[in-house]
């Protein structure tokens, strides 16, 4: 089983950098859980945004493999509290299935990749600057594995 995390944005501050690298560290090998990077799209003055975005999400689907099963995060989607984070790893787990989670940029989503996703959920109803969320993520799945395997991290 793999986790890939596949997010729009290659420039990230450092504090996104050592915060999900300390993250991805502790989550435990056999989730194999990896972030690939999508370049954005330059938004200057009078640049069609909506077609920024539909680039980004080609370009998101292009490191999507055909039998991957794909989440989107979106404002749309269910959410979910951690523990059913940690019981819908616990299952992808058992089915052996790779997942790739998709992080679109500042303007979104592409609709391509939502409608690509076999799962829309959304981490919260507020919104969220796409660097924190990658955080927020790679967090949530370390919360749940720690779940799964009764560390006491989620209290």
């Amino acid at each position: 089983m793999r986790i890939k995390i596949i997010a729009v944005g290659t420039k990230m501050p450092s504090w996104v950098q050592v915060a999900c690298s300390e993250y991805l560290k502790r989550i435990p090998n056999e989730l194999n859980v990896s972030i690939i990077e999508i370049p954005m799209k330059q938004r200057a003055k009078g640049t069609n945004v909506n077609l920024a975005v539909i680039q980004e999400g080609e370009a998101m689907l292009k490191v999507i493999r055909a039998n991957d099963k794909v989440v989107a995060l979106d404002l749309r989607g269910k959410s979910w509290k951690t523990e059913e984070l940690a019981r819908n790893i616990q299952r992808w787990k058992q089915y052996g299935d790779d997942y790739s989670l998709l992080i679109g940029g500042p303007d979104g989503i592409s609709q391509n990749c939502i409608e690509r996703a076999d799962i829309l959920w959304s981490l919260s109803p507020l919104t969220f600057p796409h660097p924190l969320v990658r955080i927020l993520l790679v967090e949530q799945i370390y919360r749940a594995s720690a779940i799964n395997s009764r560390h006491p991290y989620h209290r």
